[in-house]
């Protein structure tokens, strides 16, 4: 299963990432610069200070009236010394040495220049023909403790940086995917039936061509439905009109002739005529079921329409519908010419193959699910699976067309919803049972 991404998400986690990683970049950059930098300003400070002692130190040993062997040099105070040294003659031999100093840690020979131990950094200088020698030694420790107080010094600011960093990407992200945002809620929002062009203002330049192909799209979409509906009244309205001249004129001949023969003749092109109206009925309530016009641009109350197509059938049916609605209304997106066939479909079809002496139950709760049920033989599980398909019929003796439920099903699907077949029905030991969900609302809702 492939995992759908955000990306507003996705810019934001990764710009975030980003950034934070080129900080520490920066940071780390920064620290070895400042280690060189600081590498070289501590080298800097062992020469200058062999230097600056060694010719105090060569003026204090020569001015010694006697050899008394090496001298500590006094502390004005109590101290710690980063800086410690020795001066030695060329065979070691220790003249001079500052109070903190160790002598473990040179070498057993005075070395001019720089050298370095485990623990101490050492700079030497020789003087008086190379006779004498000054050795500075620092304590490498003092020079890592500077490093890692001035590394942390400029990792400091990133604990602030970093989430400063981190919501100001985020905002702008928001900011400049706001109108995007803004066309998604469009588009989720509006119903299936709704093919207006989506206009968003300031939308971001990559996303305008999309946008102008879609409305294109939708227009096109719009124009082929708006024709087709068109069809479908005006072939009605064609049809109709021959087939009814028709059946009048051959009534008005059953009516003037005598002739028995022809008057049987007359009445079996009648009941053809008859079943080619129904026909071409179903035939254009199918076309306009499959045509995409199931849902309304507003919602509609549907418990008033249930009860005028009930009355309409009780009169041609009187005492074979029983009806169970709820007392409030139920309002849904399925357009009310589209809801009336599917169910004018449900009930002939229940009248037609049910039991003549059992009522027909139609039910609606207040969730929106009609059921319309009748008694009579039960259909067998492969025959109802097909009962859907267009011209199939189950094994009743009674006329149909076939497509009723055919219709139904075609006005479901292009409500979004679906066409539920049971039998024996609910609650019964027989009979047929038709369920639909009939409330339906925007995508988005």
């Amino acid at each position: 299963m492939i995992t759908k991404t955000s990306l507003q998400k996705t810019l934001g986690t990764w710009l975030t990432l980003g950034v934070t990683l080129l900080w520490l970049l920066g940071v780390i950059a920064s620290g070895v610069i400042a280690r060189h930098e600081m590498n070289e300003v501590f080298d800097s400070a062992l020469e200058e200070t062999a230097q600056r002692i060694l010719p105090l130190a060569v003026t204090d040993i020569l001015n010694r009236e006697n050899d008394t062997g090496d001298q500590r040099a006094l502390a004005l105070k109590e101290h710690d010394e980063y800086l410690t040294y020795l001066v030695r003659d060329a065979s070691g031999k220790l003249l001079l040495q500052s109070h903190d100093a160790d002598p473990r840690i040179f070498g057993a020979k005075p070395q001019e220049g720089f050298s370095e131990t485990p623990t101490h950094r050492i700079y030497g200088e020789g003087a008086i023909s190379d006779t004498l020698f000054i050795e500075v030694a620092e304590p490498l420790g003092h020079r890592r403790e500077a490093i890692l107080d001035t590394s942390l010094a400029l990792l400091a600011p990133l604990v602030l940086l970093i989430p400063i960093s981190l919501v100001g990407v985020w905002w702008v992200i928001k900011r400049s995917l706001r109108q995007v945002v803004i066309l998604q809620q469009s588009i989720e929002t509006r119903g299936g039936s709704d093919l207006s062009p989506v206009a968003v203002d300031r939308l971001p330049k990559e996303f305008e061509p999309t946008m102008v192909s879609v409305n294109r799209l939708l227009e096109r979409l719009r124009r082929a439905l708006e024709a087709e509906r068109s069809f479908t009244a005006n072939s009605a309205h064609e049809l109709r009109t021959p087939l009814a001249t028709a059946l009048a004129k051959l009534q008005r001949l059953k009516t003037e002739t005598r002739d028995a023969g022809v008057k049987a003749r007359a009445g079996e092109i009648e009941q053809s005529l008859r079943t080619l109206s129904r026909l071409s009925e179903k035939l254009l309530e199918l076309a306009k079921a499959e045509g995409g016009s199931a849902l309304s641009e507003n919602y509609n109350d549907l418990v008033p329409i249930l009860k005028i197509i009930a009355s309409d059938y009780e009169r041609n049916a009187p005492g074979r519908l029983r009806l169970n609605l709820p007392e409030d209304s139920v309002m849904s997106l399925l357009d009310p010419d589209a809801f009336a066939i599917l169910l004018r479909n449900l009930i002939e079809n229940a009248l037609r193959h049910g039991a003549a002496d059992k009522a027909v139950n139609i039910s609606l709760t207040g969730e929106g699910t009609l059921r319309v049920a009748n008694a009579g033989e039960v259909v067998p599980p492969e025959k109802l699976a097909l009962l859907r398909n267009r011209f199939v019929r189950s094994e009743s003796k009674t006329l149909g067309s076939g497509i009723g439920l055919a219709i139904v099903d075609a006005i479901a699907s292009g409500a979004g919803t679906a066409l539920n077949l049971r039998s024996p029905a609910s609650g019964q030991s027989d009979g047929f049972e038709a369920e639909v969900n009939i409330v339906v609302q925007h995508s988005g809702v």
